[in-house]
């Protein structure tokens, strides 16, 4: 099943950094998206958006878990190839990644 079906996404950016936060519709949910979504498991996803050999310098994803409103964080490091300002990527602000990660087969 895709993440989709158990979660919405919001994006945010600031600079070269994007945060995507995957909420869970039910909360019941919560813990099945944390045993499924870890840092690495994200960050190898997003990987795939790069060409071989391309991933920028700094690349890095962090998660934070929200349990109180079922919800996790990813705090995307490099993935802006230097932010809105400076990258010639069409999405620069980073937004469709968030509905890029809930294409993730859970």
């Amino acid at each position: 099943m895709k993440l989709r079906q158990l979660a919405h996404a919001r994006t945010g950016d600031k600079g070269d950094t994007s945060n995507i936060s995957v909420i869970a519709y039910r909360h019941d949910d919560y813990e099945q998206l944390c045993a499924a979504l870890s840092a690495a498991r994200v960050q190898a996803y997003l990987a795939g958006l790069f060409k071989a050999g391309d991933v920028p310098p700094g690349f890095q994803v962090c998660r934070y878990e929200l349990p109180g409103v079922a919800a996790l964080n990813f705090v995307v490091t490099g993935v802006l190839r230097g932010g809105v300002t400076r990258s010639l990527a069409l999405d620069a602000h980073g937004k469709t990644l968030g509905s890029i990660l809930l294409d993730l087969d859970v």
